[in-house]
């Protein structure tokens, strides 16, 4: 959707005739409250369309373990999840509202930049509290276990966190 700003103020180019205001007919929000859905009507050629408005969000970088930067992905921390909850009897609805609260909280850091280690932490965290089995899958890739000792090392700092390990 094009818009053009004049003085200050915005206006929503029409799709259909390109005349560059149209009046409001409807006004509701979306999305849990983070957008609002606005129909419209042209009062050249009178065709409706709808428009989302939604915060400017800020750029979040992910500063990667070789240094380099790419936009953050919040789909690639849900795919992760997912992989790590396979076969595990987790609603999605779970993860998805895990992989929003690790972005909500990323981005009101406003630091504009993470590491990927700290999303990987985040994400143990999240895991941690729904599903340990999901969580150790998680960790074995993430922390790369070279043997079985490391894996059995992670385990039983898991179980002595739930105060049943060994001792």
């Amino acid at each position: 959707m094009a818009l053009l700003r004049v003085g200050g103020c915005e206006f929503v180019k029409c799709p259909y005739c390109g005349r560059q205001d149209s009046n409001v007919l409807d006004s509701r929000p979306t999305e849990g409250g983070a957008a609002v859905r606005r129909r419209r009507e042209c009062p050249g050629c009178q065709k409706r369309f709808t428009t989302y408005e939604r915060p400017e969000e800020q750029p979040l970088l992910v500063v990667k373990k070789d240094g380099k930067r790419e936009a953050f992905d919040a789909a690639k921390v849900l795919a992760g999840m997912i992989k790590a909850c396979e076969k595990r009897a987790i609603p999605l609805d779970v993860l998805e509202r895990a992989a929003g609260e690790i972005e909500r909280d990323l981005r009101a850091s406003l630091r504009g930049e993470v590491t990927s280690k700290e999303i990987g932490e985040r994400v143990m965290e999240k895991l941690k509290a729904i599903d340990e089995v999901a969580y150790v899958r998680f960790a074995s890739v993430y922390r790369q276990f070279k043997d079985v000792g490391t894996f059995l090392e992670e385990l039983e700092r898991l179980l002595g966190a739930k105060g049943t390990g060994p001792g």
